[in-house]
Formats: C-alpha cells, sequence, structure tokens
C-alpha cells in the first residue's frame, strides 16, 4: 500500500503576517441599490458586496456612522459616484 494513502498530515501553520485589516465600510446608493464597500486605511478598495446583506448590520454593531464621504480623502476610492451619493454616504470606521 502507498503512504500517501489516507488523509494528508495537516501542514504547519504559517505565522507570517495576514492581509491588513479593513478599516472602512462605506454604505453608498449605487444606480438606487445600496452598495456596502470596504476599505484598506489606504482608501484601497478590498471588497464590494449588497449593502442589505445581514453581514453589514452584524459588522456595523455598535459604530456611529460618519454622513458624507466628500473630503478629497475619497475622492479617487469613490470616483464613479456623484457628489449627491457621497454626501448621502454612510462611513464606519471600524476599531484595529
Amino acid at each position: 500500500m502507498s503512504q500517501t494513502f489516507g488523509m494528508e498530515t495537516p501542514r504547519k501553520h504559517n505565522h507570517g503576517s495576514h492581509r491588513q485589516p479593513s478599516r472602512y465600510l462605506v454604505l453608498i446608493d449605487s444606480g438606487g441599490y445600496m452598495v456596502a464597500r470596504l476599505f484598506l486605511e489606504t482608501r484601497e478598495q478590498v471588497a464590494e458586496f449588497d449593502g442589505a446583506a445581514e453581514e453589514v448590520a452584524t459588522m456595523t454593531i455598535g459604530l456611529e456612522p460618519e454622513v458624507g464621504a466628500l473630503g478629497p480623502e475619497w475622492d479617487r476610492a469613490l470616483q464613479g459616484h456623484s457628489a449627491d451619493d457621497r454626501a448621502a454616504a454612510m462611513v464606519y470606521t471600524f476599531e484595529i
């Protein structure tokens, strides 16, 4: 019988650094639908999903949103959205 029969031995855990944590969650209107966008500290987008998803409610428990994403720090990150959409956006900041 082969030595590789059955389950493999689990590999050793990699203790290296993981991906950077998301710092901001922006809920913004996109063509009539609420979209949730996750950003790093550098305002680089790392995810986008339905703003009505249950996970959004879970992630924002106990957080107060800042209304509006009109500052220059959001210009590049939200360049596809109108000024009205950006003014109504809700920005949640996660503790790291």
